[in-house]
């Protein structure tokens, strides 16, 4: 795993990649989570391959347990990817409303989160 990080603002921010999958259960969430919050980020982005697909079929309910988290301690979490391949409404719905929020957003780059963080 790579850590870049950013600062926007007053905010710390941790740009992650690796060359797989680090988040394929609500454990492997919280604990990047927590490694992240203990070295003072205020915020992830992340990318959607380094997330597990079933992530994106909400009938699994991983996504809400795992988005869930992020807003029980905080932890804004910015999901990179392109989010038209996943079929149906629930999911765009979804990704809708999460990104009218300011801790779960779903967007195409890491720089479109950077500026969101900066406003």
């Amino acid at each position: 795993m790579h850590i870049e990080t950013h600062q926007t603002g007053t905010k710390k921010v941790a740009e992650v990649s690796a060359e797989t999958i680090l988040i394929s259960n609500v454990e492997e969430a919280l604990q990047l989570m927590a490694d992240l919050y203990y070295q003072e980020f205020d915020a992830i982005i992340i990318g959607e391959q380094h997330i597990i697909p079933d992530f994106f079929d909400l009938k699994t309910g991983i996504a809400g347990e795992i988005l869930q988290k992020f807003s029980n301690y905080r932890m804004q979490l910015f999901i990179i990817g392109d989010f038209d391949k996943y079929p149906g409404k629930s999911i765009k719905d979804f990704i809708y409303e999460s990104n009218k929020g300011k801790l779960v957003n779903f967007l195409a780059s890491a720089e479109l989160a950077k500026a969101k963080l900066a406003r």
